[in-house]
């Protein structure tokens, strides 16, 4: 597999790094000075140029390339390797930073983008998991964060301890994928008893997540 990022600073050459550790073919694309100087001595696959220039691209080894990650500081810009990347190149993963939260809705697979990265926005979304959920925690966000997998503690008195499976209605887009107990993993079946203090991995929505967390945790 082979990845272009755009954009060398502290954001792309953590990347980077990220990358090369797990044995992945990396080359970044830099246009100033100052930062080119520095990740020269780090990374071996370093061009200087502008990402929005085909030339450049194409030089970086676009052609032969997986996935494009556009983290310069400049949304424009941005959004522009995406859009090269995905239609010219046909790109098959676009992955881009957004500077300005208010700027996210440009960044949609119209656009290239097949996922955004907003630090803004995940930073808040891991304050209100705190603030709103002490019940459960998020372990992965899919479907462009419309859906998650969750983990939550289930509590002695809650209205949907001690019921099977079958007999509870859960929220829409919902699915319970295992059950912990005393540190083994259960597979769910309707004919599963949910126990106090077991913890419940759960495929769901939004919405599902209160309803979870209003039967099991509350």
């Amino acid at each position: 597999m082979k990845v272009i990022i755009v954009g060398g600073g502290q954001n792309g050459s953590y990347v980077a790094n990220l990358l090369l550790a797990n044995h992945i073919e990396v080359c970044i694309i830099e246009n100033r000075p100052k930062t080119l100087e520095k990740i020269r001595h780090e990374f071996p696959n370093v061009l200087e140029g502008s990402g929005s220039d085909a030339q450049v691209l194409e030089q970086a080894g676009i052609l032969e390339s997986d996935v494009v990650v556009a983290l310069t500081g400049a949304e424009e810009v941005n959004l522009v390797v995406s859009t090269i990347a995905k239609y010219e190149y046909g790109i098959s993963r676009v992955i881009a930073r957004v500077n300005n939260p208010r700027n996210a809705w440009l960044f949609n697979e119209s656009m290239g983008v097949d996922v955004s990265v907003n630090q803004a926005d995940l930073l808040s979304r891991i304050v209100m998991d705190e603030i709103d959920m002490q019940g459960f925690s998020t372990l992965l966000r899919i479907n462009r964060g419309h859906h998650s997998i969750i983990q939550l503690g289930v509590i002695p008195d809650a209205p949907g301890t001690n019921h099977y499976v079958k007999d509870i209605i859960l929220p829409n887009e919902t699915v319970l994928i295992a059950i912990v107990r005393d540190d083994v993993v259960m597979v769910v079946s309707g004919n599963t008893k949910i126990l106090p203090h077991d913890t419940l991995i759960a495929l769901t929505n939004t919405v599902g997540q209160y309803e979870l967390n209003a039967m099991f945790s509350m």
